[in-house]
C-alpha cells in the first residue's frame, strides 16, 4: 500500500509537472457581449450620465454588484473542468469593472489579468480581454483606429489586438471586436461594419507579410451575420472545411447560425448569430500544437440565463434592461465558447 500511495505521488506530480511546462492540456476561450457593464461614477470624459444612481437607468451601487455577480455566474456555468483560458468581452467601461469582475470568489483562484484600453466611444464602452498567465503569455497589445475616409470623424470603437504566446508555445494573435451596431438600420449603417472589417483585414494581411506560422482567433460582436460582406468577404471568414486561398479563416459559428438557426442574439423573435469566434485554418484539426474542431463552437443558454418573451412566447437571453426598463439579467446577448487542446 505504501509502495502504490508513493506511485500515485509520482504520477500526480508528473501530470502536474507536463501541464507547467505546457505539454498537453485544454485552453477554453470565451467571447461574451456584456451588455452596458458600467460602474456607478459619472466619467467626466464620457456621455455615461444615464447609467449613474441619478441617471435615466437608475444604475444603483446594488444593480452594479448584482450584475457583476450575474456575469460571473455565466463564465461558472461554461460545463468544462477549467476556467477559460481567454476571455474576450465588448461592452466594458473600464478597467475597474474588470478588476470587480477577476475579484470575485468565482475567478479568483485563475489570477486573470486585464487588457484594457480607453478608447473613442462617446459612451466609453471598449472590448477587454482576460487571460489566465498559465496558459497565456502575454506580448503586446494596441488599439487598432477603424480608417474611415467617408467620415474621418466619426467616433469608432477600435479593434483591441493582442499578441502572445499559446501554451504549446506558438505565436497566437487576439483580435476582439465591437463593430456599429444595426441600431439605426442596417443597411443604413453597413458601411461603417465595411471600414471595421477592412481595417482588420488590412492588420491580418501585415501579420501574413512578416510573421509566418502565427494563429490568430478573432472574436466579439460584428453586428453582422456570418453571411454578410463585412464578414464573408471583408475578412474571408466561412464555413469552408480546407483552406483554400492563404489568409482565409473559418468562422466556427458559421453553420449553427445558417444550417442549425441558432443564434447569440435575439431580434423581434428572430435568431441573430452577431457574435462570433473565428479561426485561421492553423489552428483546425491539427495532430500537434494547439487545434480544435470545425464544430466546436458552442453556445452557452442555461436556463436561468434565459428569460420567456410574453409577446411570442419564445426564450430569450435574460437582458439587464429592455430599453429603460431594468430587467435584471447578466445580458441581452448569449456568450460564445471553443475548447482548443494542445
Amino acid at each position: 500500500m505504501k509502495n502504490f500511495a508513493i506511485v500515485i505521488l509520482i504520477l500526480s506530480f508528473s501530470a502536474s509537472a507536463a501541464r507547467a511546462q505546457g505539454e498537453g492540456g485544454r485552453f477554453i476561450v470565451v467571447s461574451y457581449n456584456v451588455e452596458n457593464l458600467f460602474d456607478t461614477a459619472d466619467a467626466k470624459l464620457f456621455d455615461d450620465d444615464a447609467f449613474t444612481p441619478n441617471g435615466a437607468m437608475e444604475w444603483t451601487h446594488d444593480r452594479y454588484e448584482k450584475k457583476l455577480t450575474d456575469l460571473v455566474r455565466v463564465i461558472l456555468s461554461i460545463p468544462e473542468k477549467e476556467l477559460p483560458a481567454i476571455i474576450g468581452l465588448t461592452e466594458v467601461e473600464n478597467k475597474q469593472v474588470l478588476e470587480d469582475m477577476i475579484q470575485s470568489r468565482g475567478l479568483r483562484r485563475a489570477d486573470y489579468r486585464i487588457v484594457h484600453e480607453e478608447g473613442d466611444d462617446p459612451r466609453g464602452i471598449e472590448c477587454a480581454l482576460l487571460y489566465r498567465p498559465d496558459l497565456f503569455r502575454y506580448i503586446s497589445h494596441e488599439i487598432i483606429p477603424i480608417q474611415d475616409p467617408v467620415e474621418p470623424d466619426y467616433r469608432y470603437r477600435g479593434i483591441l489586438h493582442i499578441h502572445g504566446n499559446a501554451p504549446d508555445g506558438s505565436s497566437l494573435h487576439l483580435f476582439i471586436n465591437h463593430w456599429k451596431s444595426r441600431s439605426e438600420g442596417v443597411g443604413e449603417t453597413e458601411r461603417k461594419r465595411m471600414f471595421s472589417a477592412i481595417t482588420l483585414r488590412r492588420s491580418l494581411d501585415m501579420l501574413l507579410s512578416r510573421e509566418s506560422g502565427y494563429k490568430v482567433i478573432i472574436m466579439g460582436d460584428f453586428n453582422d451575420e456570418p453571411t454578410n460582406r463585412s464578414i464573408a468577404s471583408g475578412i474571408a471568414a466561412s464555413n469552408k472545411r480546407r483552406n483554400i486561398y492563404l489568409g482565409d479563416h473559418y468562422n466556427l459559428f458559421y453553420d449553427l447560425h445558417n444550417i442549425q438557426g441558432k443564434g447569440s442574439y435575439n431580434y423581434r423573435g428572430d435568431w441573430n448569430m452577431l457574435d462570433q469566434i473565428i479561426v485561421s485554418y492553423n489552428l483546425l484539426e491539427q495532430d500537434h500544437g494547439l487545434s480544435t474542431g470545425y464544430e466546436s463552437g458552442k453556445i452557452l443558454n442555461e436556463a436561468w440565463m434565459m428569460t420567456t418573451d410574453e409577446k411570442n412566447g419564445i426564450s430569450l437571453p435574460a437582458a439587464t434592461y429592455r430599453g429603460k426598463k431594468y430587467m435584471g439579467g447578466p445580458s441581452d446577448h448569449l456568450p460564445l465558447y471553443v475548447v482548443f487542446t494542445w
